[in-house]
């Protein structure tokens, strides 16, 4: 452990899951916040928009306008972040837990754990799902946890790039 301020930081493996995420403007704060918190990797899923990969498949034209969308809020980000695509998200899930990962979702349900009250693992892989209506109940049958985070206002949630902000930040500096 070093010191970072006045949070003691554990470099935990933390790996982040963007499922069905539908705006290029928040996957390209996902990157920036993830390249800010040393986030190990992150994995794009369902129907996310995701910067140009080796050996995409896509047509030239697609990924070139959603690589340059997403390079306007990640501002480098999409380049030092390690990240790429899978099409099936239950056996990436499946393969995160083979190697050892907690599965830990970003969602408000009736189990879910307040964020500040968790104890994180050394090694995570934190699922945040669609910005209107969150990760389905099939998939959050399938992780091993749910954390949320308290809401004081009117509003029901926080957007999807902010809360995970949020959580990345108590996922690093948690002791």
């Amino acid at each position: 452990m070093s010191d970072f301020g006045c949070y003691s930081r554990v470099m935990r493996s933390i790996t982040l899951i963007a499922h069905n995420i539908r705006s290029t403007h928040n996957v390209g704060s996902l990157l920036r916040s993830s390249d800010g918190f040393g986030i190990e990797r992150v994995i794009f899923t369902g129907y996310t928009p995701y910067p140009q990969q080796h050996n995409d498949t896509r047509l030239p034209h697609i990924y070139r306008k959603l690589t340059a969308a997403i390079a306007k809020t990640a501002l480098g980000a999409e380049k030092t972040v390690s990240n790429n695509y899978e099409d099936d998200i239950t056996a990436t899930l499946q393969n995160l837990k083979a190697q050892g990962y907690t599965i830990v979702a970003l969602e408000q349900s009736n189990d879910s754990v307040v964020l500040t009250t968790y104890q994180p693992p050394q090694k995570i892989a934190l699922l945040i799902g669609e910005e209107v209506h969150g990760i389905t109940p099939e998939l959050l049958a399938l992780c091993d946890t749910t954390i949320e985070i308290p809401m004081y206002g009117g509003k029901e949630s926080f957007n999807v790039s902010v809360a995970t902000g949020i959580a990345l930040f108590r996922l690093r500096t948690a002791e």
